[in-house]
């Protein structure tokens, strides 16, 4: 059974007179291309929207439903923060600091600093601000998975806009992810310029066409 995100956290918080809770999330850790994408969102104290029972960690949701609630959170969150890595800081710093850099970029995008963070399976130590660590985090909290659901959102609508620029990879399907359709458009067109120099798949194709 599939395990439906909530307030308990936030309230925990709440009720000891914190009021601005940022839930943080990324997506793009495993595609062989793009950015990784971080969003950092702050939920208003006890948040009644009828949207909020909608809402799941992104990979559980359609990309009607991912579309749709991501437009009420832009709409009502108090604060929305979005931030990215690219594939060269991916490439140089690795995948784990790429994602905390992205994570850093979505904090200092909130209109005001959050009391707290409630972050999914990462820890922030370069930001002095008292956080939690939360593992499955998307699935329990209803702030990190508002984050999930518009870091997917704005992840795929790039991708998108790569598939116009790099034609031949089906990122409009495969959003950099490694399909075997990617893969195989990998093999015979070699990679581009978004692509991950480091992920072993990119490296295989790139020593096939040197």
């Amino acid at each position: 059974m599939r395990q439906i995100p909530t307030f308990t956290e936030e309230e925990r918080l709440w009720k000891t007179g914190h009021r601005l809770i940022a839930g943080i999330d990324e997506v793009g850790r495993g595609p062989l291309a793009g950015p990784v994408v971080a969003a950092a969102v702050i939920l208003p104290p006890y948040s009644a929207f009828p949207w909020l029972a909608k809402v799941r960690d992104s990979k559980q949701l359609s990309a009607a439903a991912r579309e749709r609630l991501s437009k009420c959170i832009l709409k009502e969150a108090l604060s929305v923060g979005i931030g990215m890595a690219p594939p060269e800081t991916i490439d140089s710093d690795g995948i784990v600091e790429a994602t905390r850099i992205a994570m850093h970029a979505a904090v200092a995008q909130l209109a005001f600093p959050p009391d707290w963070l409630l972050i999914d399976a990462v820890r922030l130590p370069a930001i002095p601000l008292p956080q939690i660590s939360l593992i499955k985090g998307d699935a329990r909290s209803l702030s990190i998975a508002s984050a999930s659901i518009v870091a997917k959102v704005y992840r795929d609508k790039l991708m998108l806009e790569y598939d116009r620029m790099y034609p031949g990879y089906g990122f409009a399907r495969n959003k950099g992810y490694p399909t075997p359709e990617h893969l195989a458009c990998l093999e015979t067109l070699g990679c581009c310029p978004i692509h991950r120099r480091s992920f072993a798949p990119v490296v295989r194709a790139r020593g096939h066409h040197e």
